[in-house]
């Protein structure tokens, strides 16, 4: 990084609060204190120090050995004193402030020269493999440190898929942002063998917001400095929402740990704190009726779809889900995939075909869609329950997504149906007007007709339920 004087030092030290420094200097006390061999001779006196073997006995196993090892090489290569990146094999106090000031506080450029040392700790360019491998290592080390802190917010890892997959998926996406400085992407095979140089890394950490949150997880709560503060907490908050109504022995998320954090970065901010399940078909049945009964009038919610070739993907509702012909949402709507790729699709302004649901009528479609039109949806589940399709020839209209499962009609492996956010008022009081006009209701019923959202409408359950 460079020679870093007194001043400079003095500069990333004032970018923390009087007790965000205590604590730091507290934490480092803490790792010079772990053996007796830290120490650096400087004349009369010794300064603390802190070793590899240090970092490792305070992290223990919140963190992947790799990742503390990681650390400790971003650590390192702080140039105190003019000599060669990395020469040294302790750390000194100003080191450990310039990485936290750096990775926590600082802007791309501060964060890049850091992150090239955590990805080789050989000085220079890095090489594509290098950086797949590391983005592999910072998720897992998320998940890791996460669960093993008892922070994943009521997901319980078993009740979830196993995150490797995940972890490769969300790598995958996080690295097809990574460009040359010609603007070309690296992709695919291009990726392996492709030199990066720091301004490289720099584009990449500034395009690709969740290396810096993941990192900030990463050290926060591996080193377990700066973890307590109100920011922090917002900031796991929005990275792993909240889960809830997932009580009881049955249920089993289609999704893993990576995949929930990917699809929650996607959401309005409002709407990212807390997951609430609706609907399973494990839990509730293979039934339409069922699914339009769990996810009426419950506000913005996450669909979730496995086909049985084992393909993956939804869509999100920005609005309550209600019985009409016409359709309905707003562009805050999205089509995902999930397997065999993390990918999202967004609002084109071709149209505003986001969601259609309808159920009991002969002259139209009955079932729940998503973009596109009758016949020809991004996203379709017919009322025929198991049934369903994505077309898009080349393109969805509404949210220029491919076919998102195997084959364009497809047979439902299984769905689950989460709400996101709080609950909206209405979902407690609102009525058909039906409920509130006896007379209108009996006239319905002279006519022979039935109410269309009858046997539908299913009551809220608490929370914790």
């Amino acid at each position: 990084m460079g020679n870093v004087e007194s001043g400079c030092y003095e500069n990333h030290l004032s970018r923390f609060l009087p007790e965000e420094q205590a604590d730091i200097d507290g934490v480092f006390d803490t790792l010079a204190r772990l053996d007796g061999s830290g120490g650096v001779k400087t004349g009369k006196a010794a300064r603390k120090a802190v070793t590899l073997a240090m970092l490792k006995a305070h992290v223990q196993e919140a963190l992947p050995a790799q990742m503390t090892v990681r650390l400790y090489s971003g650590m390192n290569c702080v140039d105190l004193t003019g000599k060669s990146p990395g020469s040294s094999e302790q750390i000194v106090k100003e080191q450990f402030v310039i990485f936290m000031s750096a990775l926590l506080k600082g802007n791309a450029e501060e964060k890049s020269g850091i992150i090239m040392r955590m990805i080789s700790s050989t000085e220079g360019p890095v090489v594509g493999k290098q950086i797949q491998e590391f983005t592999e290592d910072l998720i897992t080390s998320v998940v890791h440190v996460l669960s093993y802190r008892n922070l994943l917010a009521g997901w319980n890892p078993e009740k979830t898929q196993d995150p490797a997959r995940g972890v490769k998926a969300l790598a995958s996406q996080l690295l097809s942002e990574l460009k040359l400085q010609d603007g070309k992407k690296l992709a695919g095979s291009h990726l392996m063998d492709a030199i990066c140089d720091q301004s490289t890394i720099e584009n990449w950490v500034f395009q690709v917001p969740q290396i810096s949150a993941f990192l900030g997880v990463i050290i926060r709560q591996g080193l377990l400095v700066l973890h307590s503060l109100p920011d922090q907490a917002k900031d796991i908050v929005s990275l792993v929402p909240k889960c809830k109504g997932t009580k009881g022995g049955e249920f089993v998320s289609l999704l893993d740990i990576p995949s929930i954090i990917f699809i929650n970065s996607h959401l309005p901010s409002e709407l990212q704190h807390k997951w609430r399940l609706l609907f399973s078909s494990r839990v509730h049945g293979e039934s339409f009726s069922q699914l339009c009964g769990h996810i009426i009038n419950k506000g913005p919610c996450i669909l979730i779809l496995k086909d049985m070739d084992g393909y993956i993907f939804g869509g999100f509702a920005s609005q309550s889900w209600e019985v009409k012909p016409q359709f309905q949402g707003d562009n805050r709507c999205f089509l995902f995939s999930v397997s065999p790729s993390l990918a999202v699709h967004t609002d084109t302004g071709y149209n505003d075909h986001y969601m259609y649901l309808n159920h009991g009528q002969q002259m139209i479609p009955n079932g729940l869609g998503m973009g596109g039109q009758h016949d020809y949806f991004g996203l379709w589940i017919d009322s025929d329950y198991g049934k369903g399709h994505s077309r898009a020839k080349p393109r969805c209209t509404t949210y220029n997504s491919p076919q998102l499962s195997a084959n364009e009609n497809f047979t439902l492996d299984g769905m689950e149906v989460w709400a996101v956010g709080e609950l909206p008022e209405s979902s407690v009081t609102k009525k058909s007007i039906l409920d509130t006009d006896p007379e209108a209701q009996a006239l319905l019923e002279m006519t022979g007709k039935s109410r269309q959202s009858d046997g539908l409408r299913e009551p809220i359950e608490d929370d914790d339920n």
